[in-house]
């Protein structure tokens, strides 16, 4: 499939890639990296013989193709630097190709329906928390104390003090190390990524100063590795 001399569009074309990483964990691994620069609309890549070491980024518009073409070109990916390039052939062209196109009217009308049922549950949660709280405000003047499980009053705990160490939670499962690390090293002073593997969901990410950590907790806090699951970048407590 032909890229040379492609005009700027919303897709862009990415070659070099390593060849032994796993379908599903390059697909995720792109998007991780790749969505920085603005909302991706699809990532694709193909399992046969003739597209291996090779995606396609399919961004919401030409701007956001433009900037990771540019920033991205030659990063260091899974020990491979990446050649990056405007893809030729439109993106619903190779969707239909590998059998998954769907028409951007039926994807809007799917996530319009995913967006308003998420709100209502969420409305719902809300309600149900008021009702609560009005409840034990009838019956004892004020609202509920909050317990741990053996009963006792639970007390906030104080935010942990700034330090080169950040704490990321909420991360979906399938997160893993390589993906974090492409997130947080583009952030100087970038050392290493520790994750729990009793304990999915959770890392850490070391920096090595405050300054630095604290900077690329600003750059990430909310991240959405998927659409589900924002960050949450915390101080780790020491």
């Amino acid at each position: 499939m032909s890229t040379g001399d492609a005009t700027p569009n919303m897709t862009i074309y990415i070659n070099n890639l390593n060849e032994k990483t796993k379908m599903e964990e390059l697909k995720k691994s792109l998007y991780a990296v790749f969505s920085q620069f603005g909302k991706i609309i699809e990532v694709l890549a193909f399992k046969t013989l003739k597209h291996k070491g090779q995606a396609w980024v399919v961004f919401e518009d030409v701007s956001s193709a433009t900037s990771a073409l540019k920033q991205m070109q030659g990063f260091p990916f899974y020990e491979k630097p990446m050649r990056i390039q405007y893809a030729k052939t439109k993106s619903d062209v190779i969707a239909k190709a590998d059998g998954s196109f769907v028409p951007r009217e039926r994807r809007k009308r799917h996530e319009e329906r995913a967006e308003k049922k998420r709100r209502e549950q969420h409305h719902d949660a809300n309600q149900a928390g008021m009702g609560l709280s009005a409840l034990y405000a009838g019956s004892y003047g004020a609202a509920p104390p909050m317990m741990y499980p053996g009963g006792a009053k639970s007390v906030p705990e104080a935010p942990a003090p700034p330090n080169t160490i950040l704490f990321i939670q909420n991360l979906p499962h399938e997160t893993t190390p390589m993906m974090l690390q492409m997130l947080f090293c583009q952030y100087p002073g970038f050392k290493e990524v520790r994750m729990v593997e009793a304990k999915p969901g959770i890392a850490f990410v070391e920096y090595g100063d405050e300054m630095q950590a604290t900077i690329a907790m600003a750059g990430l806090q909310g991240f959405k590795i998927t659409q589900q699951n924002p960050m949450v970048i915390t101080y780790a407590k020491k």
